[in-house]
């Protein structure tokens, strides 16, 4: 088992706010997908099984600034993807907001993982349609058998594998956030907000759960990856 990871460094031609930064980067990769033969999996429903994390390195002052130069990471589980949008990227050119100028691909075989980081907000949406905060449900099991879920229906939607999993793949989460994080976007020109949590997580030991917490590393965990949802840390 093994994900794909493209380092993509970016031009900037205008300012952007962190607020507004998500977005400008999920449009992009968006566009340059459905320019660049990937319009299918673009407008695809269900998983795509790639995540991207934002700009580096994070402005104090919450603006990135026209003029500069930053890195952002996009990672899947599907190579060919990975290949066909690391071309389709740098043909991005007439992007107002920003210009991918290179692109690194770099191979991460599975690996142990002892502890997984959220570095992006990871967002569960309830049976009544809102977002899982400490406040709203505050439901920690119901919270973790989602997040194991999702990532179980990944895994097998991807590979065509069933997965028996003798427990839920956490064995310790870890909440960070003081209040909900989140990530916002416009929709049919609707200001849509999606809220989330930063969580620091143990995966257990056992090869299923090694599994998933890979296959969270790789394209996201919980929802809204190809939004910037989820994208994670590990070690």
């Amino acid at each position: 088992m093994q994900y794909f990871e493209l380092i993509c460094t970016a031009y900037l031609k205008t300012d952007v706010e962190f607020d507004k930064s998500f977005e400008t980067l999920s449009k992009y990769i968006s566009f340059s997908m459905a320019r660049g033969g990937l319009e299918s999996l673009h407008k695809k429903a269900g998983f795509k099984y790639y995540v991207f994390g934002g700009f580096l390195p994070f402005e104090k002052s919450k603006i990135y600034t026209k003029g500069s130069t930053y890195s952002f990471c996009i990672r899947s589980i599907d190579e060919a993807f990975i290949i066909s949008l690391s071309d389709a990227l740098r043909q991005n050119i007439d992007n107002p907001d920003f210009l991918v100028v290179q692109t690194a691909k770099k191979v991460i075989k599975q690996f142990f993982i002892s502890e997984l980081y959220s570095a992006t907000p990871v967002i569960t949406t309830l049976e009544n349609g809102d977002f899982w905060t400490i406040e709203r449900s505050g439901d920690i099991m119901q919270l973790q058998k989602q997040l194991h879920d999702n990532l179980e229906k990944k895994y097998q939607d991807f590979f065509g594998e069933k997965l028996k999993a003798p427990q839920n793949f956490i064995q310790l989460l870890e909440l960070k956030n003081r209040v909900p994080q989140n990530i916002k976007i416009h929709k049919e020109g609707k200001k849509v907000t999606f809220f989330g949590n930063k969580f620091r997580i143990v995966p257990n030991e056992d090869e299923v759960s090694q599994k998933l917490a890979f296959t969270a590393l790789a394209c996201g965990i919980g929802e809204k990856n190809s939004y910037g949802g989820g994208f994670c840390l590990g070690n």
